[in-house]
């Protein structure tokens, strides 16, 4: 879920985060993502990768939100707290959580636990931890709206993925394309058992909140699928009759979830390669734009990112990448429709326009930077922000876990 996010890079979890991967897909896999796309998925209005954990128009609730006996639905997403977070991670996935916040119920939290999958800088995981979930603050998430906490400050994330991992199939996991190629290039010997089984805590990530949607790019879905089948397979084996018989309410353990696919500009590209994923990861700081970037730095990045030889501007050209994707991120940090930049920049030459988008995305971060600078600087307010946040996730997941205990046979606490 590029970069590593979840639920985000969770994600997309990241770069949510979500860091949603994709493994091949069997014929029932592939038949289901038809599934889903054909029935069970709307055009989503409005737009990883960190890892996420873990973000077209998006379904509307059933009842109404002004109604006093509605009940919204339930969103998860989170951005794993390594490296800086990038254009990718807002666009793609925050910059989606503030509108998606107002329609749903959201929890949006920093997957710290995903970020040590992979070798990182023990000194600067707590920062980094707290930078991005100011961040998530500076850009628009609402704490009156939506919970935002720290994935380890809710000790039920990784209770349940030990009990998940109990059936989950080995087989399921070896199928996962990003183990596949790290373990590939670092060598079994400098890869840790927690790279394999991720997954299985993008799950618990996921399923404790017994989610309604989880916001995941278009190319994404797959690893989503592991998670609803691994939501019935606990369901199969352990839920229904088998529950009730040990005083149970019996039916589903879990709620199997469904994708919520982003609009436009969900993948945004690396600066310097049109056909990769902007991405933490890459070796070049020059391959994307941090939301941190000072002005120079971005007057720099987007003077010397890749473009082409062709004339004028467009959208949707195969053979131009680098064009839409510079073009995607203007349409959608100015919030002008795709229409009206095509018809804007259509003549444009390269030079012309960079300054346009350079203009438009220093306008556009300068609030967000501002008011990180406000965050950051006050630590207590940060500090029961996230112990809120967490408090409320841990109330609904340890209804969850408590039922899972139950129905798979352990002894009451």
């Amino acid at each position: 879920m590029g970069g590593r996010s979840l639920v985000s890079q969770f994600l997309n979890l990241s770069t949510v985060c979500p860091r949603f991967t994709s493994f091949g897909a069997s014929n029932k896999l592939q038949r289901r993502l038809r599934m889903i796309n054909e029935n069970h998925l709307q055009v989503v209005g409005g737009v990883s990768s960190q890892r996420c954990c873990c973000s077209v128009s998006s379904p509307e609730p059933t009842v109404s939100d002004s109604s006093p006996t509605s009940i919204k639905k339930r969103i998860v997403s989170g951005v794993q707290p390594t490296g800086s977070i990038h254009l990718g991670n807002y666009l793609g996935a925050i910059k989606n959580w503030v509108s998606l916040q107002d329609k749903y119920e959201t929890l949006f939290f920093i997957v710290d636990l995903h970020a040590i999958t992979l070798p990182y800088d023990v000194q600067q995981l707590s920062k980094a931890t707290r930078d991005t979930a100011a961040l998530y603050l500076a850009c628009g998430v609402d704490t009156s709206k939506a919970s935002v906490f720290v994935q380890s400050h809710v000790r039920a994330h990784v209770e349940l993925m030990w009990l998940l991992s109990s059936a989950t199939p080995i087989g399921w996991l070896n199928r996962m394309i990003q183990f596949k190629e790290k373990s590939r290039k670092a060598g079994d010997e400098n890869v840790g058992v927690a790279l394999l089984t991720y997954p299985v805590l993008m799950a618990s990530d996921i399923l404790l909140y017994q989610s309604d949607l989880v916001p995941v790019g278009e190319d994404q879905k797959q690893h989503l699928e592991l998670t609803r089948e691994l939501a019935e397979r606990i369901n199969h084996l352990y839920g229904g009759r088998k529950w009730k018989k040990l005083g149970g309410r019996g039916g589903s353990i879990f709620k199997v979830p469904e994708p919520l696919i982003p609009p436009a500009g969900a993948r945004v590209m690396s600066l310097t390669d049109g056909l990769s994923k902007m991405s933490k990861s890459a070796t070049s700081d020059q391959s994307r734009i941090n939301l941190l970037d000072s002005k120079d730095a971005i007057a720099n990045k987007i003077k010397r990112c890749k473009t082409d030889s062709f004339p004028g501007l467009e959208f949707d050209n195969a053979n131009r990448p680098e064009c839409n994707n510079l073009l995607s991120i203007y349409h959608i940090i100015t919030n002008r429709t795709k229409e009206e930049v095509a018809q804007e920049c259509q003549d444009m030459n390269w030079g012309t326009f960079k300054v346009v988008l350079t203009d438009a995305l220093i306008e556009h971060l300068n609030p967000i930077q501002a008011r990180y600078q406000e965050i950051i600087s006050d630590p207590g307010y940060l500090d029961q922000v996230l112990a809120e946040g967490a408090g409320k996730a841990s109330d609904i997941a340890d209804k969850t876990l408590s039922n899972v205990y139950q129905a798979m046979g352990f002894l009451k606490r």
